[in-house]
């Protein structure tokens, strides 16, 4: 390992109501960065208002089936993981799973393990809760998470309807058994 990767430090921290707008900021940003290239900003915006709203991520928050946390790398924040479980699940998979709603890390903190980190809490979060598989949709067109998520061992299983502001999109259905 090389001597600047030792002196990268990296930290979990479970997101709290005082952060939330910092997740705002964090979820408008990774989201904007990711896909807005490939959307026009009218999609977009409608999007980030309904998806990212201070309310709405208020109640994301409050419910005891969802988890927020964030990475840091040293000491700045870099990403978060959403997870859901039970009647939370974005789309009904079963109680025996987990669902990684959101994995995101900012442009300047990729290609360097954290969406790694992100997953091994997210199966961790799995194994603990007792699930035995681990979903979540992509977009058919995000080659790079694609690619990731094969990698982590996901296989597609089927797919779905995105609304993206006035756009619909396909996202894939991407599952990985824990047992």
């Amino acid at each position: 390992m090389s001597e600047e990767c030792d002196l990268m430090a990296t930290k979990l921290r479970a997101v709290t109501e005082a952060d939330l707008p910092a997740l705002q900021q964090l979820s408008r940003t990774t989201f904007s960065d990711t896909f807005g290239a490939v959307n026009t900003a009218a999609d977009l915006a409608v999007y980030l208002e309904r998806a990212y709203s201070l309310p709405q991520l208020a109640r994301e928050l409050a419910e005891p089936t969802s988890t927020f946390t964030f990475i840091y790398q040293d000491e700045q924040l870099a990403g978060y993981l959403k997870l859901n479980w039970g009647a939370t699940q974005s789309e009904a998979q079963g109680d025996d799973c987990l669902e990684i709603q959101r994995i995101y890390v900012l442009p300047a903190f990729k290609r360097q393990g954290l969406g790694r980190q992100l997953f091994q809490l997210a199966r961790k979060t799995a194994e603990q809760l007792g699930k035995t598989a681990i979903w979540l949709g992509v977009w058919e067109h995000n080659d790079s998470a694609r690619a990731f998520y094969q990698q982590m061992g996901f296989v597609v299983v089927g797919e779905h309807v995105f609304q993206l502001g006035h756009s619909t999109q396909r996202d894939l259905i991407l599952r990985k058994t824990l047992v």
